[in-house]
């Protein structure tokens, strides 16, 4: 199975820890489900699933409080199917009633190669879904803007060759406790959250695979 590598930069970060309710505080760095979704936006169907491996971290891991205005709200889908089912309906939602003040503690100037492995789920020919991503990737196509976490912090992502010689990740090795893997969308109406113990070994942190990972 072929092996994909994304190096990936932006100058902030934001990958929610998800038992903070209140104020928005990342993980020390990329979640395999944000890096899912980077090589996502290059490509993704519903009869592929991209599988994160391996998260290299090039930079330092540097921090950065930040105070932002966000919408406390979002429209209600029982409010969207009524106006669907009614053919009318009023969907509105004014900012300056919602807006509220949040800080957050955010990580700049961030680095990253994250590698990835393409499993398609149906029986139709790998070589069909590889030869589309390489053919995107190349021309810098994106389904979407990629982004850091949050949309607001857009990332500067190139495919590489994981084979070549490249940046050399930070010489840390440190405990990063339990960190969220990727959601389980067995059910998709209640998708859950299943985590790892993350473990950095000279800036190299393998991810095990999804099934290995704790509800």
């Amino acid at each position: 199975m072929n092996s994909y590598c994304l190096q990936v930069v932006g100058d902030y970060a934001c990958f929610t820890r998800p038992e903070m309710k209140v104020e928005r505080v990342s993980y020390d760095v990329i979640t395999p489900s944000a890096a899912r979704a980077l090589f996502e936006t290059i490509l993704w169907k519903p009869a592929i699933r991209w599988r994160i491996r391996r998260i290299e971290v090039l930079q330092p891991i540097r921090w950065i409080n930040l105070r932002r205005n966000e919408v406390g709200a979002v429209i209600s889908t029982s409010n969207v199917q009524q106006a669907m089912n009614a053919g009318a309906g009023s969907l509105a939602l004014y900012v300056e009633d919602e807006r509220q003040q949040r800080a957050g503690l955010f990580l700049r100037d961030v680095a990253y190669r994250v590698h990835a492995e393409l499993d398609v789920r149906t029986g139709e020919p790998r070589q069909k879904y590889e030869e589309m991503f390489q053919r995107r990737a190349g021309k810098g196509q994106w389904v979407n803007q990629p982004y850091l976490g949050c949309r607001e912090f857009a990332a500067d992502v190139r495919l590489v060759d994981a084979a070549a010689p490249g940046p050399v990740p930070i010489p840390e090795t440190r405990d990063l406790g339990w960190m969220l893997h990727d959601l389980d969308f067995g059910n998709s109406a209640s998708p859950q959250p299943r985590f790892f113990r993350a473990q950095m070994q000279a800036g190299v942190i393998e991810v095990p695979a999804f099934g290995e990972a704790a509800a």
